[in-house]
């Protein structure tokens, strides 16, 4: 192997234990490839495992890619056939695989030929590495072999990344609930408040207690209550609106972080809430079925401060208020 080359892996090397950062390192990666062997386009398209579709993560037209939203069935086409069967094709003339030529040419782009790689790790194929009209008149063998090497490179750097991202994410869930955990909710209010400062723009806060949840615990057991507290986090977790942000703050409470909403929009958003919650029947393992109430107590940013503590405390001062006279409703 010529001493150029072992500089490719030398350098991917040091990028793979430089930086945790995916984008730089498949960037890095892609550029590589890109000095090794001439072609008219790359192309990185990255699995989407619950939807079984690739998408471009990465393409030689940069962040304006025509095809940044444009996404490809596993099974369908060049890249998806690759990704169904984790095997290298390599289409001499892309003729011979119209449903790829289909594909681009839908864009403004037309090819001749192309060669789509697997990038297949310990935990299955993460997504296929595409090459359109790559020069392969010498030493194609060669440069095919190398190319699978990068591709094995890039492989370790989706894998790292992936271990990095879990183990993080770790450290700001609950395990009960599986809803973002009271340390990740400070984190995120400084952003807020951060993002208010800067631009005005305002946030709302919900903080939700279970009534009478100790007599669950009481009358079923400990088991019942912690199965409770989960299924009650994951279907506050779907009926909360998609912007907003779930913690379990301790407990039998939790909080519903509002980005973007004034107080009015946080007012019915709360009151949707409560009310489907408060309707809701959750399934237990041993048959029982358990419905609970709660009470609910709102702040906004700026309106009731612009703080951390301000925000959390007034929240938290209404949801008592609530429970002190009569429980079950909502107080802003």
């Amino acid at each position: 192997m010529p001493l150029e080359d072992l500089m490719v892996f030398h350098k991917l090397a040091r990028s793979l234990t430089s930086s945790l950062e995916l984008e730089s390192i498949l960037r890095a990666i892609l550029e590589q490839m890109n000095r090794f062997i001439t072609a008219e386009l790359w192309a990185l398209l990255m699995l989407d495992e619950p939807r079984q579709e690739l998408y471009y993560a990465l393409t030689g037209f940069g962040d304006g890619s025509p095809l940044k939203d444009l996404r490809v069935k596993v099974g369908e086409g060049l890249a998806g056939w690759v990704a169904e069967h984790g095997q290298t094709l390599i289409l001499p003339e892309a003729q011979d695989d119209p449903a790829a030529k289909t594909m681009l040419q839908h864009h403004g782009f037309r090819f001749q030929s192309a060669v789509a790689i697997p990038i297949r790790g310990r935990r299955g194929t993460h997504g296929v590495l595409e090459i359109f009209n790559p020069d392969l008149s010498q030493n194609s063998d060669y440069t095919i072999a190398f190319l699978h090497i990068l591709a094995d490179y890039t492989a370790i750097a989706i894998e790292n990344a992936q271990d990095v991202s879990r183990a993080q994410q770790l450290t700001i869930t609950d395990d009960v609930t599986g809803l973002f955990n009271a340390r990740h909710l400070y984190a995120l209010l400084e952003r807020e408040i951060a993002h208010y400062r800067s631009s005005a723009r305002p946030f709302s806060l919900l903080f939700l207690d279970l009534d009478r949840f100790k007599q669950v615990n009481d009358v079923h057991g400990h088991l019942v209550g912690s199965e409770l507290l989960g299924a009650f986090g994951r279907r506050l977790r779907a009926t909360a609106r998609a912007s907003d942000l779930c913690f379990r703050y301790g407990g039998d409470e939790f909080v519903v972080l509002m980005p973007a909403t004034t107080p009015p929009e946080a007012i019915a958003a709360s009151m949707r809430l409560h009310s489907i919650m408060t309707e809701s029947v959750f399934h237990m393992r041993n048959g029982l079925e358990i419905s609970i109430g709660s009470s609910v107590g709102l702040a906004s940013c700026p309106t009731d401060g612009d703080s951390v503590h301000a925000i959390l405390g007034i929240a938290d001062k209404r949801m008592y208020a609530v429970k002190s006279t009569g429980r079950g409703r909502v107080s802003e």
